[in-house]
């Protein structure tokens, strides 16, 4: 596996799953000029899904005109209730990318136990994996998910997959016993996203850049990652060709990093402390609720870490991205935002809810400061994107 990986999220025409006369010239040669300046790059390692929209379509059309012996193809397919519907669903990708065999297989989205018990039970999705990888047509399987720790943990506890997809990265590294565990069970690591959900690092808030100089934030997070022990290759999701140079700057300064990372990440933490205050950044998600167990579904522990993002990074066009992605975005980003608050849930309700946090008093009005700061849109979940 190559340090990079080419993630199919970004480059694609469109959300839809086109048919083939609205895909444009344009797009197609732009697809083609991001393919060839990956291989010529070194980024062997293609990712896609099912639901990427037009992107497998796009890549079927173009990857056998584009010769690399080195190339390593990976989709990634939801599980099904009936898996049926699931193999009916990989025939599609495999339509679709034009091709007999896959080398990587992600079962896409375990996010709930409802999930990783259609896919490991008796005759499930991941028997139909079996049969195919007893055909030749699959290579390794794997799974990705926006879990909870403790489902992640369980599903690479079942030893039935070779690889993890998951969220890590500077600004998210609650899934650090995740990557442990899976390289306690010899899997393979891929950060899923850390440009965009990493702090949505093509468009840095200007706070974030002071920063981190004099790399750029995308440089810092992709060394930040590539350093950590048992993560083997990160999603570089391009738009285009040069959505690649600053990732390829990463990789070239890779044996510079213990020089240049501990004095930003000093910055950022004294940055952190001087905004938040040590006694908060301590005890700030002691006593916090599940968000199935808070009035109104609020996501406390996403919302207050949303809070410290801005306060301390200004991560205004993240967060406000993730605030009204709650409430919208199913199993993928579960539990609401702070909208209901005074609405049809009550301060009482919460601070009832709230019984075991040393910050209950003061957490309504850091959630209405967080709803006037960030509220006044909705976004609706990308089918089954990451």
């Amino acid at each position: 596996m190559p340090l990079l990986s080419l993630g199919g999220m970004r480059y694609q025409q469109s959300w839809s799953d086109l048919p083939p006369d609205q895909i444009s010239t344009d797009s197609q040669a732009n697809l083609r000029a991001t393919l060839e300046r990956a291989a010529a790059s070194g980024l062997n390692h293609i990712e896609t899904a099912r639901h990427y929209g037009s992107s497998e379509r796009q890549l079927g059309w173009l990857l056998p005109q584009l010769n690399d012996r080195r190339r390593i193809l990976q989709s990634k397919v939801p599980p099904q209730e009936d898996p049926a519907d699931f193999e009916a669903e990989l025939e599609c990708s495999f339509e679709r990318l034009a091709v007999e065999r896959l080398d990587l297989l992600a079962i896409h989205g375990l996010n709930l136990p409802e999930h990783l018990e259609q896919t490991l039970r008796p005759g499930g999705c991941l028997a139909v994996v079996r049969r195919w990888q007893e055909q030749g047509r699959i290579g390794h399987v794997g799974f990705s998910t926006h879990a909870p720790l403790p489902l992640i943990l369980e599903a690479i506890e079942s030893d039935a997959f070779d690889y993890i997809n998951l969220h890590w990265y500077f600004i998210r590294q609650d899934n650090l016993a995740a990557i442990e565990a899976a390289a306690a069970h010899d899997m393979g690591v891929f950060v899923i996203s850390p440009t965009d959900k990493g702090g949505h690092l093509h468009t840095p808030s200007t706070r974030l850049q002071e920063l981190c100089a004099p790399l750029h934030p995308i440089v810092f997070n992709d060394l930040f990652c590539l350093t950590a022990p048992g993560i083997h290759t990160i999603s570089v999701g391009a738009a285009n060709p040069a959505d690649l140079d600053l990732h390829l700057e990463a990789v070239q300064l890779l044996p510079q990093a213990s020089e240049l990372l501990p004095p930003i990440l000093a910055k950022l933490e004294q940055a952190r402390l001087q905004a938040l205050g040590e006694t908060w950044l301590s005890s700030w998600q002691e006593g916090l609720p599940e968000w199935s167990q808070t009035p109104g579904g609020i996501n406390l522990p996403v919302l207050l870490w949303l809070h410290n993002l801005l306060e301390a990074w200004d991560l205004q066009s993240y967060a406000q991205a993730r605030y009204s992605l709650l409430g919208q975005g199913d199993h993928w980003f579960p539990g609401a935002n702070a909208d209901a608050l005074d609405q049809t849930v009550s301060e009482a309700e919460l601070l009832a809810a709230l019984g075991g946090s040393p910050w209950a008093r003061r957490i309504p009005d850091l959630l209405r400061e967080l709803r006037q700061q960030l509220g006044g849109s909705s976004t609706r979940r990308l089918m089954a994107a990451e």
